[in-house]
């Protein structure tokens, strides 16, 4: 772990727990459409892939997609669902436990840190400077940024290729196996969390190199004297 020079975080269920602003969002959203109100509890194992695949399955009302949903009445509900969102504030939102505390530590200890998200890019720098931690990212990189979401590596890639650094130098930080993929497909490490968004499953289960249910433990695994 020495190598590591950048390490890419992931936001909804690793940094930030915004499942409760979503939620008030989504169901906004399926209400006005007529469609079965969802719950918080459902929104949970619903995020994850990114807001066209969650408004998608709060239509279906599961987390598989109705096949025989209409494009237009999803891009619809997309469309509520943005606006709904924005207005929430994120008022609902709060960061886990020792989030800005970690962030401040590898900051100060010299590590490039990158945001790596699929939420839609105009969502996130109000999300990052509500919760004050704008100032820790070298980086950051929404899910529309490029033209694949996790767990395709792209992202990943481009942050290798722009620091010219390799696999090896960089760790991926999430709390989903789209986050471990990612890590995987890219060729780097990666640092899986417990306590956030994996559609129900263990995190365990995609096999990251390093579980851990609390963020403050990649302090340990950076080799960053612990402060907190």
């Amino acid at each position: 772990m020495s190598n590591i020079k950048l390490i890419a975080f992931d936001l909804d269920g690793t940094l930030l727990d915004s499942v409760p602003d979503l939620a008030v969002a989504a169901d906004q959203t399926v209400q006005a459409l007529g469609f079965p109100r969802v719950t918080e509890e459902q929104v949970r194992d619903y995020v994850g892939n990114g807001a066209d695949v969650l408004i998608a399955r709060a239509l279906s009302a599961s987390i598989e997609v109705n096949p025989d949903l209409d494009p237009d009445l999803q891009a619809k509900a997309r469309q509520l669902f943005d606006d709904y969102y924005e207005k929430t504030g994120h008022q609902l939102s709060h960061l886990y436990a020792k989030v800005s505390q970690t962030l401040e530590q590898l900051h100060q200890a010299g590590f490039v840190v990158a945001l790596v998200t699929n939420k839609p890019s105009k969502f996130v720098p109000e999300v990052l400077n509500k919760h004050q931690i704008d100032m820790f990212f070298a980086e950051i990189i929404g899910g529309d940024t490029f033209p694949d979401k996790k767990p395709n590596p792209m992202a990943l890639n481009w942050l290798l290729e722009k620091y010219e650094l390799q696999p090896e130098q960089m760790l991926m930080v999430g709390d989903s196996k789209n986050d471990i993929l990612a890590a995987k497909n890219a060729g780097c490490l990666s640092f899986g969390l417990t306590y956030g968004y994996n559609h129900g499953e263990p995190i365990s289960d995609s096999k990251p190199d390093f579980v851990s249910d609390c963020i403050a433990d990649l302090l340990d695994v950076t080799q960053v004297c612990p402060q907190l």
